[in-house]
């Protein structure tokens, strides 16, 4: 009923908005939901990855800033800073890749979220390294390294895209 009331007002005035003589809201519904949703993921993710960017640009600058530890504290002090610092800019870059990965493949792959996972557990170990931890946080941490390992063989293992390799790079 609004449908052919709108339509019937935009033809009597004469105004056509588009080609087709159709309403705006009957090009409203005409639309294909799906569509409006990968659009709006497309301007989500575009706006996530430029976060990422962002993050990591003042993350790199923020590190290079605390290069000034090398002169006033203890070279101990300043290299773990660094260490900590590269490996938390690494799972950054991680997310990033799979970010773009979903952006371009429309998909997210397991290998990428297992390997930031990896990287920051890396640098959960390299902290509590640094801070002599007692062993049962060894013990736990020891245990979800291995899962997560586990989950990455199987994973690449059992790969949708496995059967997607070229013959020739097999060889």
């Amino acid at each position: 009923m609004i449908f052919n009331f709108l339509s019937s007002s935009t033809q009597a005035s004469g105004q056509s908005w588009n080609p087709n003589g159709r309403s705006p809201l009957g090009h409203l519904l005409s639309l294909n939901m799906t569509d409006i949703w990968m659009q709006g993921i497309k301007i989500v993710l575009s706006l996530l990855i430029i976060t990422i960017l962002t993050a990591l640009a003042g993350g790199v600058l923020m590190t290079f800033v605390e290069l000034h530890l090398l002169f006033s504290s203890p070279l101990e002090i300043a290299l773990r800073q660094v260490i900590v610092n590269t490996l938390i800019l690494l799972a950054i870059v991680e997310v990033f890749k799979t970010t773009l990965t979903y952006f371009s493949e429309g998909r997210v792959k397991v290998t990428f979220i297992v390997d930031t996972i990896l990287v920051v557990m890396l640098t959960e170990v390299i902290s509590m390294w640094f801070r002599d931890a007692p062993q049962e946080k060894w013990i736990i941490l020891g245990g979800i390294l291995l899962a997560l390992a586990i989950i990455r063989v199987v994973a690449v293992q059992w790969s949708p895209t496995k059967g997607d390799i070229p013959v020739e790079a097999t060889r």
